[in-house]
């Protein structure tokens, strides 16, 4: 937590959350990692909240929990290091931003440059055990991420919530504030993204949710 300690997150999560709460979250974290293979690394389990400041936050994608596979999981949702292959989602995702923007796709799958943006890539769950999607929900993530998302939501900057399936989409009520866009559709993932997500746009309505409240849009590609 000491990356965590050193950005503007840390001391409106402490109120959020409570001196005990964090005494948990490092029991939590020292067990996990030390009785198993968990991803992501641990220096990146915040990874997403060092790399995006709340105060630069204008677009929020929600995902659920890293992807348990070797080597996949940077602590950004949906992100992947350089040099790996893309997983079926991002594939999906790509492919959307193509025929959205009617652009090229990103060269490799790693996001860092929507979060230095101001892009915040949170999943709801943010460890998760090794070939065990889903393995560390309903533990100990889920009030931190939705205090996160209150956060953001709450903040006087026009953001834009880009929810993606059902686990996403349940998290709607913590947004509040007229001067927010939600924008909701399918789960990328191979198994729903004909079910809507292809041509839900999310990324050129976001461009000009942003240009209309006079915010920079992000650079997709």
């Amino acid at each position: 937590m000491e990356k965590l300690s050193k950005t503007d997150w840390w001391a409106p999560l402490q109120t959020a959350m409570g001196p005990e709460y964090w005494e948990r979250v490092a029991i939590f974290l020292k067990d996990v990692y030390g009785h198993g293979e968990v991803y992501p690394a641990l220096p990146n389990v915040f990874a997403a909240l060092v790399a995006t400041p709340l105060a630069d936050v204008k677009v929020v994608i929600l995902g659920q929990d890293p992807y348990p596979n070797p080597g996949q999981a940077q602590g950004l949702s949906f992100s992947v290091p350089a040099d790996m292959g893309l997983p079926k989602s991002l594939v999906n995702i790509y492919r959307e931003l193509a025929d959205d923007l009617q652009a090229g796709t990103p060269m490799d799958g790693d996001l860092h440059r929507w979060a230095d943006q101001g892009v915040l890539l949170l999943n709801t769950v943010l460890t998760v055990p090794a070939h065990q999607a889903g393995g560390h929900a309903g533990q100990i993530w889920e009030p931190l991420t939705d205090a996160i998302i209150s956060l953001v939501a709450k903040q006087a900057q026009p953001t834009v919530f880009i929810l993606w399936g059902k686990q996403a989409q349940a998290k709607r009520k913590l947004i509040v504030g007229e001067h927010n866009l939600i924008l909701q559709a399918p789960h990328p993932s191979p198994l729903s993204a004909y079910r809507g997500f292809f041509g839900s746009k999310p990324f050129s309505q976001t461009n000009t949710f942003l240009r209309d409240n006079g915010v920079k849009a992000i650079n997709w590609v």
